[in-house]
């Protein structure tokens, strides 16, 4: 087994592109991060982002206690790249996208396929960024993406940001059934 050390580089890429939305100063920001993490599978769902501390969104989110997370399908990679290369400091990007209501006033993204509003339970600080940790209040999701009632991941069509490529990526194909595929070994493990 030959491996090469990469000193303490993330080998967790390529990860999810979302867009986070919070309103500030009265108008509604949006900054694109891959920095997502699942908290949990009970209820309630928490879902954390991590985001760099000079970040304008920041702002908004300790103002008003909520954020969105916006998932982009891969038709939406040109808006999506721009409103991560741009400041809310210096560009209103209130515009960018047609926007809707939900329950907590937090920007949600009409043109994303999948859009979560979540609310603010707590901020874990480091020295140069600030993980929001977010309960999820509500899940929008377009009927095109659904199948059987469930979001159908090969139907939303998401965006993947690498790091290491520094691109976008889309899924590739299904590989195999999980909670069954191992079923295989666990018989063989136990002699069955």
């Amino acid at each position: 087994m030959n491996k090469t050390t990469l000193d303490a580089a993330n080998g967790l890429y390529p990860s999810l592109t979302t867009i986070v939305g919070a309103m500030v100063e009265g108008k509604a920001n949006f900054l694109t991060i891959a920095h997502v993490g699942i908290m949990n599978h009970g209820a309630p769902q928490y879902l954390s982002i991590g985001l760099g501390r000079s970040h304008y969104t920041n702002i908004g989110i300790h103002e008003s206690g909520v954020f969105s997370i916006n998932v982009p399908s891969r038709e939406l990679v040109v808006k999506t790249d721009y409103v991560g290369l741009v400041s809310g400091k210096n560009t209103d990007k209130s515009d960018v996208f047609e926007l809707f209501q939900g329950k907590t006033g937090a920007p949600l993204i009409a043109e994303c396929p999948v859009v979560m509003e979540c609310r603010v339970e707590r901020v874990v600080e480091f020295s140069t960024h600030e993980v929001f940790v977010g309960e999820i209040v509500e899940t929008y999701a377009d009927e095109t993406v659904l199948s059987g009632g469930k979001i159908d991941v090969a139907k939303l069509d998401p965006l993947l940001f690498d790091m290491s490529s520094v691109k976008y990526w889309s899924l590739g194909q299904e590989v195999a059934p999980c909670w069954r595929i191992g079923k295989e070994m666990k018989r063989a493990v136990r002699g069955e």
